[in-house]
């Protein structure tokens, strides 16, 4: 052996300009850091004390943010939140569902399918041009006026079905987006190798399709935890009902603040797992926020 051979390897030691480089950043991204935690803590300084100094605090304190308020109220909240939580989870399934059913409708290609395409087109059409409000009266005081044997009367099931038929519309383009953004090529090489249209679509195009549009789809989710809320118009005891009975309760409005807090505390989570994963997909920039915005209804 050697005495080369025998020698240790010696360990790799960064030059004294990448330690230099590195010291650098390091400073820099302390910098930033210390900017970013003093401009913060001004700001909120600033708005603070813009806020209490106004000549009604004390009476929006009182009227808006009363702690002996906020706990008694806090349990018929949270009961209330649970079954928007309820009502988003069913309707979610649901409309990813029926949304999926849509989009393929409207990619389907023949003559034949016109039927199909023209339906699923002007179901789309309706529904993302009506406000989710106006279905939800429509159809929680319409359906059960017409006294048809079968038709739900539970303000929860109205308030769900109208959350499907107004979301599926939006879900439904982002699915079709996500199937349309699949190069034809895909589908030429499935056929190639011997599957058929709907083998290709299944197996190669749907695959494709889903994971593209995961982040938007999260949008959308974040969007429908909100917007269950509405279904208290109909007369369900959600989060924002139950706000507004022990707001009449105690003649202070400190419960509809509670309400704001809980949604805020689940939309959360969502909005910064969305933000992840449309990093991850190449939806945002280094700064951006995809679920910040939020669909518009």
């Amino acid at each position: 052996m050697t005495a080369g051979a025998s020698a240790a390897p010696v360990a790799w030691e960064p030059s004294e300009h990448q330690r230099a480089r590195d010291a650098y950043r390091r400073s820099r991204a302390r910098r930033s850091t210390a900017v970013a935690i003093v401009s913060t803590i001004a700001l909120t300084a600033v708005a603070v004390l813009g806020l209490v100094s106004s000549p009604g605090w004390p009476r929006v304190k009182a009227s808006f943010f009363d702690p002996e308020v906020a706990r008694a109220s806090l349990p018929a909240v949270l009961e209330g939140l649970w079954l928007n939580i309820r009502v988003m989870a069913v309707c979610a399934v649901v409309i990813v569902v029926v949304a999926l059913g849509l989009a393929l409708a409207r990619t389907l290609r023949g003559p034949v399918f016109f039927p199909l395409r023209a339906l699923a087109t002007g179901y789309v059409d309706v529904f993302r041009g009506l406000p989710l409000i106006l279905v939800l009266l429509l159809v929680g005081f319409g359906l059960p006026g017409l006294r048809l044997q079968g038709v739900p009367t539970s303000a929860v099931v109205l308030g769900g079905l109208a959350l499907v038929l107004t979301y599926s519309a939006y879900v439904a383009e982002v699915f079709r987006a996500g199937i349309e953004s699949v190069h034809p090529s895909q589908v030429a090489a499935a056929r190639s190798l011997g599957l058929t249209r709907g083998q290709a679509m299944r197996h190669v195009v749907l695959p494709q399709a889903v994971r593209r549009v995961v982040p938007p789809l999260l949008n959308d989710l974040v969007a429908l935890s909100k917007d269950s809320g509405l279904i208290s118009i109909l007369g369900a005891i959600d989060a924002v009902r139950a706000a507004q009975i022990e707001t009449a309760r105690y003649a202070n409005f400190t419960p509809y603040v509670v309400a704001g807090v809980l949604f805020v505390l689940l939309t959360i989570p969502l909005t910064r797992f969305t933000d992840v994963l449309a990093r991850r997909s190449g939806w945002l920039g280094a700064q951006g926020s995809l679920a910040g915005g939020g669909a518009l209804r």
